[in-house]
């Protein structure tokens, strides 16, 4: 009886061991698992994720094939030129058109880590401006980001930026996906996209 109980717990530590395993969303090659809505540009170069404007300079949204619903995400980006971008969760796309919510990523003083839902509410909670002095513009960054039913909350180098609990962000449903911004003149390397499931 004991034997049969060990086996049990060893198995059921297995699987929760396997549960959160991290998933390599970019795997420094190519853009497979990943969806391009619009027509600004992104590819690989030296093993970076690069998303630059495009001749027309409008909105662009790389996305993952899979949705995801509760999950730890931790990226690297850099800023080159404006480096005005975002990372999306839960979200669903039509064309460039996104329903979901977005996880700034933005120059100094445009509040980086804070969530804005598109074609809806907009802007549902900005950091502290005291915070912005974690952001090192043209520098590697690391966001982490965790979303569980409600509750969505986001670091920058370490620093928490915000925590937001939101029953319509709970009811969400949809992918994740990077961000470039219109306007033009814009350019971001992303590395190491990593997420942990918790559910």
């Amino acid at each position: 009886m004991k034997k049969q109980i060990l086996v049990g717990l060893c198995l059921l530590a297995a699987q929760f061991t396997f549960a959160q395993e991290p998933i390599n969303l970019f795997n420094g090659e190519n853009l497979d698992g990943w969806i391009n809505h619009g027509e600004e540009k992104w590819f690989v170069e030296d093993g970076l994720l690069i998303c630059e404007s495009g001749p027309k300079g409008e909105y662009g949204y790389l996305s993952t094939e899979k949705f995801y619903k509760d999950f730890e995400l931790t990226l690297e980006f850099k800023q080159e030129a404006d480096g005005n971008s975002g990372v999306f969760i839960r979200s669903t796309f039509e064309g460039t058109k996104v329903t979901g919510w977005q996880v700034e990523v933005a120059p100094p003083g445009k509040d980086t880590g804070g969530i804005y839902e598109s074609y809806g509410r907009g802007w549902l909670i900005k950091p502290d401006p005291e915070k912005d002095k974690a952001l090192k513009m043209g520098e590697w960054n690391t966001m982490k980001i965790r979303v569980e039913g409600p509750k969505v909350t986001s670091w920058l180098n370490g620093v928490q930026m915000v925590h937001l609990e939101d029953e319509k962000i709970g009811e969400g449903e949809g992918a994740i996906a990077l961000q470039i911004h219109d306007g033009g003149g814009i350019r971001v390397k992303w590395r190491n996209i990593e997420l942990v499931p918790l559910d």
